[in-house]
């Protein structure tokens, strides 16, 4: 037996390629639209893609089975489980087999298990993996948003992001019986999960990628409680904000992700073209690091600066109805952009720019945008004094920990639709944590008219460090 882990960090997400080296058959669980890496490791190991199938109608990212089914002709699997509401729209039309609890099949020498595990959502199937050459029991457990290191799946998403009400203490109960069945398995087998830390499906995911039954039985929080009325409650409290894009996901993934065949391949412009653009009112996002779009930038633009958490800022500000201009750093950043938003269905990208546009705009005599950086030195005095608005656009949990004395409290994901309820009477001193999210959201302030604003640098952690206080409320401040 072959096993073979993929890990985007960006989406924290774990893909696994599942082959038998003495049939050359193999098997992709979770795979997600990057499918060169599965093609590319199984030919290295001399071995076929012939089936492919997933845990669930994922809500993070696009999945890949439909793309990797149209470039292998392999056999495409998906859950029976659910009730009618949680079908695959498009497993009929695509041929599918479909699978319910205790359904197997072999591929090689292989035996898969199908295993109910609902909760995280209705339909999602663990995978039960036994090498038959050697073993007569499994080996491991493909466990996909049901069991993480050291964490559970979450169960609130349906309501709190697909916006099905009424389905997250039922859920959080379903969850519980689906771990009365995980922790009867043997202590021995491997969990193999979908995701890890930084992932938005849980809230306190390990960075470890494998564990054992046994070990989460001790553990892991979730698989340890016994009291139903216990985990539910624990379950459902302090999970982070969804990102506003898993809506979107659920319905892409419901209905059957377009196959593309490839990456799109936008034109290269230049600063006329982006003019216009802007003139247009499209949608501009600059990629470049928030220290370089400071510094100078196209006024309309939004910066989401092209690091691990790219995919998930741009799910929570790009309209999916949009049509995407970009400004890259070049041209080896813009494949990785592409990348990025095609992992999350934002395949419209209409054309780009690289860095050079800002000098181009800059000789055309138009005028040239920047964002203060604001240090903590500078602005304790003018905070103090209630000089300025203080903005702060961490999570509500984040928030509860501690802020900074007289702050308001608008979480970046939701700045837009919040945007009346900022005062603009005083300038404004966006923060976060260490400066990464604020300096996106000076940007979309800045994108939506809102002058006067700068960035704390170094955000509430060199706050502390200077010495300052923070304060604690007992319900979140904001609007």
């Amino acid at each position: 037996m072959f096993l073979k882990r993929f890990y985007d960090e960006g989406l924290a997400q774990a893909s696994y390629l599942i082959g038998c080296t003495a049939t050359g058959e193999s098997l992709v669980i979770d795979a997600n639209r990057d499918i060169a890496q599965y093609l590319d490791a199984a030919a290295a190991e001399k071995l076929r893609i012939t089936h492919v199938t997933e845990t669930h109608i994922h809500a993070d990212y696009v999945s890949g089975s439909r793309e990797l089914v149209h470039a292998t002709d392999a056999r495409l699997l998906l859950s029976a489980e659910g009730g009618q509401d949680w079908q695959y729209a498009f497993a009929k039309q695509d041929g599918a087999t479909l699978l319910r609890d205790g359904d197997t099949f072999m591929v090689g020498n292989i035996r898969t298990e199908a295993m109910h595990t609902p909760g995280h959502t209705p339909e999602h199937l663990s995978f039960l993996v036994t090498d038959t050459a050697g073993a007569d029991a499994p080996m491991g457990i493909v466990s996909g948003d049901f069991v993480f290191v050291g964490d559970v799946g979450r169960p609130d998403l349906l309501e709190r992001a697909a916006k099905v009400a009424g389905t997250m203490e039922a859920g959080a109960r379903q969850l519980f019986h689906s771990l009365e069945r995980f922790r009867a398995l043997p202590d021995w087998v491997q969990v193999w999960p979908g995701h890890g830390a930084g992932s938005a499906c849980g809230k306190a995911l390990g960075a470890v990628p494998t564990s054992t039954v046994g070990y989460e039985k001790r553990f892991n929080w979730g698989v340890g409680t016994t009291s139903e009325q216990e985990f539910v409650a624990a379950v459902l409290a302090g999970q982070p904000d969804p990102p506003r894009y898993f809506a979107q996901m659920k319905r892409i993934n419901r209905e059957g992700p377009a196959v593309l065949g490839s990456f799109p391949s936008p034109a290269r412009e230049g600063r006329s073209a982006l003019q216009r653009a802007l003139d247009a009112g499209a949608t501009v996002i600059d990629t470049r690091t928030a220290a370089a779009y400071g510094a100078a930038h196209v006024p309309g633009t939004i910066n989401i600066p092209l690091n691990k958490s790219f995919a998930t800022w741009a799910g929570w500000l790009i309209d999916y109805d949009a049509e995407i201009h970009l400004i890259a750093a070049d041209a080896a950043a813009l494949r990785r952009v592409i990348r990025e938003l095609a992992m999350i269905g934002l395949d419209r990208v209409t054309s780009w720019c690289d860095a050079a546009v800002i000098g181009e705009w800059e000789a055309a005599g138009l005028p040239v945008g920047t964002i203060a950086a604001t240090g903590v030195q500078a602005a304790a005095p003018r905070i103090e004094s209630g000089e300025v608005t203080v903005l702060d656009v961490r999570e509500a949990s984040e928030w509860n920990a501690g802020h900074l004395p007289g702050a308001m409290h608008v979480p970046l994901g939701h700045l837009g639709e919040r945007l009346a309820g900022v005062p603009r009477t005083k300038p404004i001193v966006v923060h976060c944590e260490s400066g990464g999210r604020s300096a996106i959201a000076a940007s979309v302030l800045e994108h939506l008219g809102v002058a006067g604003v700068s960035n704390l640098t170094g955000g509430i952690v060199a706050w502390q460090h200077a010495g300052h206080g923070i304060v604690r409320d007992t319900e979140p401040a904001g609007v």
